[in-house]
């Protein structure tokens, strides 16, 4: 069987994505990274037909925190000297998910809140509408126990040393891409997680729940499948 082969069943294009932003707010921080590679399938075989990675211009008056230049190592200066507008970066997601695409992210919520707000002053939103959506974070949970992070995955998957979460997008993308094939190799259910969130039950949806996701509670150590919780309500 060939890699993502249930996905391609469905799909004419994956599009796994990453960010990184000033900070934890959908609707006032930023995207100063913005990082994706391309999956379609080239004589039957997926493979990667592009790879993204660029840094986001700030809005006027906008800076990096001290806090988040430590974490990332990108600083307000590098987005001046080499941030691509904002307008140009929308334009270019336009273009890739572009048709029958599923986008996939690991803590998929996260980055689309902020790629919806960032299309919403910057772009066209409706480039999302219709688009479906798979959580690689809410496979993880249902497959293995507590802690959760993209960190996690790698040691668990025996990935330490190929790939890296650097907290910056472009590596932690293509860790979400390894990670993604070793989940698909765990179990082939992966299209039953599609447009499926899980959230963590103490705390909730964070932010402004997706319309077209379906977002259910998911515990640290869950005693079935979240696709069977949904399909018993």
């Amino acid at each position: 069987m060939s890699k993502f082969q249930s996905l391609f069943s469905k799909y004419d294009r994956l599009v796994l994505f990453d960010t990184e932003t000033t900070g934890l707010s959908y609707s006032r921080d930023e995207i100063i990274e913005f990082a994706a590679v391309v999956v379609e399938p080239v004589d039957g075989q997926p493979q990667i037909v592009r790879e993204y990675d660029e840094l986001v211009s700030l809005s006027p008056g906008g800076f990096v925190p001290p806090r988040i230049t430590e974490l990332t190592g990108i600083s307000t200066q590098d987005l001046r000297e080499r941030g691509l507008p904002k307008t140009r970066v929308c334009r270019d997601i336009a273009e890739m998910v572009a048709g029958n695409t599923l986008l996939l992210a690991y803590n998929a919520h996260f980055d689309l809140s902020f790629l919806f707000y960032m299309l919403l002053r910057d772009g066209d939103p409706a480039i999302l509408k219709g688009k479906d959506k798979l959580d690689l974070l809410t496979v993880y949970r249902d497959r293995h126990s507590y802690p959760h992070r993209l960190a996690n995955a790698i040691e668990v998957y025996g990935l330490t040393g190929r790939v890296v979460n650097s907290h910056r997008a472009v590596d932690d993308v293509i860790a979400t891409v390894a990670v993604m094939e070793e989940m698909e190799k765990e179990g082939d259910d992966l299209l039953r997680y599609v447009n499926l969130f899980g959230y963590n039950p103490k705390y909730g949806v964070e932010g402004k729940a997706i319309a077209s996701v379906t977002y259910r509670p998911q515990p640290f150590h869950p005693t079935q499948p979240l696709y069977i919780q949904e399909e018993n309500l």
